[in-house]
């Protein structure tokens, strides 16, 4: 729990309240790009700095910017926020054969958050980010995992995550750390979305981008 020890930081939420301010009517804020340094920057642990009141504003305009852009998850980092702060969201699609595994995960706040990869299996997708607009990049990600997270409360978490949800939490939290997809994926691999669609979008396993595109999949 953040509980009797946490401390307000006035000026913090004087900042915070000020991002807030320019989400408008619709409560959303732009997505800041590559390039600009809040995305390469170790967020600040979450302690319980906000006041509940600004901490909740902030959850909900990070959730609204999120599904407006739309996207499965958004760390504090991409709308120009250096706190250990994230959001994730996404639900079953129609296709029950999509090799990805996606399954539901709720809406939820997680603060703080870790992960420890469970087993040795990991899987290759292509994966975006709201943070590089336009490309995809094929990238390894451990398939199973143990999660650990924080909710708005301060309570702890702990959950096991498979598939698709599990490579969510591990893209958003690597965001805290300063880490962004592209980092680790496939270079060979990078593709406009548009060529994604008209190439490879019959091939969720990447096996003929592979081929093509000259790089190696590194599932197990």
């Amino acid at each position: 729990m953040f509980g009797r020890n946490a401390k307000i930081d006035t000026a913090l939420n004087h900042q915070v309240d000020a991002l807030l301010s320019d989400a408008g009517r619709r409560g959303i804020l732009p997505i800041v790009q590559m390039g600009e340094p809040v995305l390469r920057q170790k967020t600040e642990p979450y302690t319980g700095q906000l006041s509940k009141k600004t901490l909740s504003r902030l959850v909900e305009v990070m959730r609204r910017t999120m599904l407006d852009a739309p996207g499965v998850g958004l760390a504090a980092p991409q709308i120009g926020l250096g706190l250990a702060i994230a959001v994730v969201e996404d639900h079953l699609r129609d296709d029950e054969d999509d090799p990805r595994e996606i399954a539901e995960l709720p809406f939820r706040t997680i603060i703080n958050p870790s992960y420890e990869p469970v087993g040795n299996a990991r899987t290759s997708f292509y994966e975006g980010c709201l943070s590089l607009e336009g490309y995809q990049a094929v990238r390894s990600r451990w398939l199973d995992i143990t999660a650990n997270w924080q909710d708005e409360t301060g309570k702890n978490h702990q959950e096991t995550m498979h598939g698709w949800p599990a490579r969510i939490f591990q893209h958003e939290t690597d965001h805290l750390s300063g880490e962004v997809y592209i980092d680790q994926a496939e270079i060979r691999s990078l593709s406009s979305d548009d060529n994604l669609s008209e190439y490879w979008a019959f091939d969720p396993i990447p096996t003929e981008a592979a081929e093509e595109l000259g790089f190696a999949l590194q599932s197990e």
